[in-house]
């Protein structure tokens, strides 16, 4: 945790989810005490076909409900993707850009994720930036380098509305059931926020970091606890409100 810093722990439910998945997000609301949502705030990002039933359905409770991914223009010829007005239209207040899944499965390059962020945090989401290393990368000792290109290539070089968030998700621990060492979230967390706070000064030291990478109920006390590391973007734990909460939860341990 990063002092004076509110954790967010966001959920993404890549493409999973039809309207009879809303029942999770109601246990969610109802699971969410108050006293947790002192210490916490709460996200799920949604498939876009439940943008507006997800919107509605939390619109009484204190859970957020944002996008996984928008367009860097507000409309035109662009079939099948969405624009940040529309997210912003049924009630999505975030959206993530730049997810490993997009980089590799659509070959979305710094750049591309960098114009998306820009239009996101212009219209005043909470946009969460994702950045991490492939296993690959990580064998030959290079995520830090790989952290500071992406970084440096997808982060704007300032905004006025929104909240810039950044998630480091080592490619090679989602959905694998294989976590790093809490030294390992440690080092590339330091090494976030130093690049952050050397860019943006003290904005970049109250930037929120999340970690996102086969986090569990049983591993997010310790992922957690761990210093600059200020929330968590679930995965395949975020389907299910138990699970989610099991990990929300560990705030309420955490000094």
């Amino acid at each position: 945790m990063t002092p004076g810093i509110k954790p967010l722990v966001a959920g993404n439910w890549k493409m999973n989810g039809v309207l009879a998945s809303l029942s999770e997000l109601q246990l969610l609301n109802s699971g969410f005490s108050v006293e947790l949502q002192s210490k916490i705030d709460m996200l799920v990002c949604v498939p876009a076909s439940l943008l507006f039933p997800a919107s509605d359905a939390t619109k009484s409770s204190a859970v957020q409900i944002g996008a996984q991914d928008c367009h860097k223009n507000l409309s035109g010829a662009h079939t099948g993707d969405i624009s940040v007005e529309m997210i912003s239209d049924v009630g999505g207040s975030a959206v993530l850009v730049g997810h490993s899944e997009r980089r590799t499965d659509h070959h979305e390059t710094n750049a591309v994720v960098l114009e998306k962020a820009k239009t996101a945090l212009a219209h005043g989401l909470q946009t969460v930036i994702c950045i991490g290393e492939t296993e690959a990368e990580k064998r030959v000792g290079t995520t830090l380098d790989v952290l500071k290109s992406q970084m440096a290539g997808s982060i704007p070089d300032a905004w006025e509305k929104g909240e810039m968030i950044v998630a480091y998700e080592p490619v090679w621990a989602i959905g694998s059931g294989l976590t790093p060492t809490a030294e390992d979230v440690r080092a590339a967390h330091k090494f976030m926020r130093d690049e952050l706070v050397v860019r943006f000064g003290e904005q970049g030291a109250k930037t929120r970091l999340l970690y996102g990478g086969s986090v569990k109920p049983a591993n997010a006390v310790e992922l957690m606890s761990i210093k600059n590391v200020d929330g968590a973007l679930v995965g395949g734990a975020s389907l299910k409100a138990a699970d989610f909460l099991g990990i929300a939860a560990a705030y309420e341990t955490i000094a």
